[in-house]
């Protein structure tokens, strides 16, 4: 079978990113380009900064990633790009992009959702088997999903209210931490102990998730022990947090596993970076006969191209091609 590689192009949020990716699991170039220290200042992105970067960053990183992978654009056979979920101004940049090189050099275009890519991002480990199970967790999405095979997607749980990459940056911000909050909780948590004691979220739905009245409670629990004229204990209230929060990931993930026996759970999204997270579905997964936990490289945790260079190369064999007139889909479905 001849060699299928594409250029992928992924913008939804703060990164500008452009990938060389050989066969879906062969990365010629990654270049990234992030915004986290600019967008620090303001304890989070900001959508018309972050579009302006892109439009700077976009054609230095498109041409990067090209120089690197050793390839000319008569090598590449198809250019796929994320079409959504994310920010407007963000995908519009990244879209227009694709769209663009597409038109010049007359190749296929690929348009893709965010979180396909994030799911894919696990074949840089080793090849999905079906039928898998992803927990997808980032800062805009917490979700269960199901796959029979390839490009197959079922959501049998999501978030109610805030995503759980949300809830983290929430609650850094009300402990006074800097932005970006998860990996800073997660640091100060393996310096925790159990001392807080902060409640499970209850959901209507069993496999659903909410975390807003999660990051509640932490606010109304340090406004009892102010009251009380206790001094706040950071990492304690942080490893409080965590463990709640981690819970509610892996008891749904648990209750998934035993209705439906994957052969294989992968994480995904900018949380499944966590150290601790790593830790409990590997242990959970060690507890349950006939399953194997994929855990994605931490570089591919965070948004960047190859992995939608992973998704693309599957929706190359699937023949599943965009037009000239697609735009950006802020609100794009997994399921459309």
């Amino acid at each position: 079978m001849k060699d299928v590689i594409l250029m992928a192009i992924e913008s939804s949020c703060d990164e500008t990113a452009c990938a060389i990716v050989k066969n879906g699991n062969e990365i010629l170039s990654n270049v990234v380009s992030t915004q986290i220290e600019v967008h620090k200042k303001y304890g989070g992105v900001v959508p018309e900064v972050a579009s302006r970067i892109h439009v700077e960053n976009i054609s230095m990183v498109v041409c990067e990633a090209l120089e690197k992978s050793g390839c000319t654009m008569d090598q590449i056979d198809a250019v796929a790009c994320t079409q959504g979920p994310g920010l407007v101004g963000s995908l519009h940049v990244g879209v227009q992009a694709a769209k663009t090189i597409a038109w010049m050099y007359d190749k296929p275009l690929i348009p893709l959702h965010h979180l396909i890519g994030h799911i894919y991002a696990n074949s840089f480990v080793e090849p999905l088997k079906f039928p898998a199970l992803a927990l997808v967790v980032s800062g805009g999405h917490t979700e269960l999903v199901y796959m029979k095979e390839h490009f197959s997607f079922e959501i049998l749980g999501s978030t109610q209210d805030d995503a759980i990459g949300e809830a983290y940056d929430k609650v850094a911000r009300v402990l006074g931490l800097s932005y970006p909050g998860g990996p800073i909780v997660d640091k100060l948590a393996k310096q925790g102990k159990p001392h807080y004691k902060l409640p499970v979220p209850k959901t209507e739905k069993p496999l659903d998730f909410s975390f807003s009245g999660l990051k509640s409670a932490v606010l109304q629990c340090i406004e009892r022990e102010r009251k009380a004229g206790n001094e706040i204990i950071v990492e304690d209230m942080c490893y409080a947090f965590q463990e709640t929060a981690l819970k509610t990931l892996v008891d749904k993930t648990k209750k998934v596993i035993e209705e439906k026996h994957p052969a294989q759970i992968v994480l995904a999204g900018g949380v499944a970076a966590n150290s601790r997270l790593r830790v409990l579905m590997q242990q959970l997964v060690d507890e349950i006969e006939g399953v194997e936990a994929v855990l994605p490289p931490l570089w591919c945790c965070t948004d960047n191209a190859a992995m939608i260079g992973a998704a693309g190369y599957q929706a190359y064999l699937r023949n599943e091609f965009g037009t000239l007139d697609l735009g950006a889909q802020p609100s794009k479905e997994l399921c459309d």
